[in-house]
């Protein structure tokens, strides 16, 4: 089994967001503290992410990919790169590795069993090694788009922790980020019932609002946000 959702359209919506930049780095900066020396990426995508923590120094990256023409992307991308190797690599995952970190951006929404999808994730980590995941938060934040793009949920802290544990991960960093951005999504998303994509709007938010946003959330973690990010070791 894939992700959830149809495959053109997440592709054309990470088209998108591909100049959302800073945002990007950000959640770049976010996870590498935690990836140790051999990380995996579940559901790569384009591969913006891999190229940016291989360019900050991860000295080794597996990026990976269930949909097809994604996959053969990416091996084009990164066929001549010394640092990033591309596998194919479906949920849920009945292998076992001894990667250092499993990463996953916004890719566990999609999937109908978490917890499953989380225990397979467990079991590409050494001990102690880490599962580093970003997901969008508040169900009451689920729009057309959400479910157009394939989301079976929207998490709140509780609802996460839940998940991690149950799959037998020890949470250790668990909270929101880009509080505006909530806001923003209930209104032009939820309410108006648009969608990200590349514009005058994406720029603006990129280049004015995520640097200041950015410095703000690293000091006062925000009590809500469009997004949840969690780190969580196997024992």
């Amino acid at each position: 089994m894939v992700v959830e959702g149809d495959s053109a359209f997440q592709s054309q919506v990470l088209e998108h967001l591909v100049e959302a930049a800073n945002y990007r780095r950000w959640l770049v900066d976010l996870a590498l503290p935690h990836l140790g020396d051999d990380p995996l990426e579940v559901g790569s995508g384009l591969g913006h992410y891999a190229a940016d923590w291989a360019a900050a120094g991860v000295p080794r990256w597996t990026a990976s990919e269930a949909d097809p023409l994604r996959l053969q992307q990416l091996r084009e991308r990164f066929a001549d790169d010394p640092v990033v190797r591309v596998r194919e690599l479906a949920v849920p995952i009945e292998e076992t590795a001894s990667h250092s970190a499993v990463v996953a951006y916004n890719v566990l929404e999609h999937v109908p069993d978490d917890v499953g999808a989380l225990r397979g994730f467990a079991g590409l980590l050494r001990p102690g090694g880490a599962v580093v995941l970003v997901v969008p938060a508040f169900p009451s934040a689920m729009s057309e788009f959400d479910l157009a793009i394939g989301h079976q949920r929207r998490y709140r802290r509780r609802s996460l922790r839940a998940a991690a544990e149950a799959a037998g991960l020890r949470v250790e960093v668990l909270h929101h980020l880009n509080w505006i951005g909530l806001i923003a999504w209930y209104l032009t998303v939820k309410l108006l019932k648009g969608r990200p994509k590349a514009g005058l709007l994406l720029t603006v938010y990129d280049r004015g609002i995520v640097p200041w946003l950015r410095r703000l959330e690293a000091r006062v973690t925000p009590p809500f946000g469009q997004s949840l990010f969690l780190v969580a070791r196997k024992n």
